[in-house]
């Protein structure tokens, strides 16, 4: 049986990301794992009104705050090593992590 480990990245921070997902093709590589990804997802804009008191006067407010979430998504097959190792990296705050283990039965 194979495991495949699915490793979801996001953050605000693009160079942040991007050097996470970095770090992680460096590791696959150097241990011969098969990577696949990164996969990009479109930019997520997102918009949070921001008010002036916590009264529930929602006619006190500042302008909104926008900000962009960025995506990425790799598959290490195999190796669950190195998945274990990704998995407790130790992230940089601001890049939220999601890992999901599938195992795969391969057909005799």
């Amino acid at each position: 049986m194979t495991f495949v480990t699915r490793i979801r990245l996001q953050s605000g921070n693009r160079p942040a990301l991007e050097h996470v997902v970095d770090e992680i093709r460096t590791k696959a590589e150097r241990k011969g794992a098969e990577l696949r990804g990164p996969h990009s997802a479109p930019p997520t804009d997102l918009t949070v009104p921001l008010y002036k008191t916590t009264d529930g006067d929602q006619s006190r407010h500042f302008g909104s705050w926008d900000y962009t979430v960025y995506t990425r998504q790799l598959e290490i097959v195999g190796h669950n090593d190195l998945a274990r190792r990704v998995a407790e990296f130790d992230f940089p705050e601001g890049v939220h992590v999601e890992v999901e283990l599938e195992q795969i039965e391969q057909m005799a």
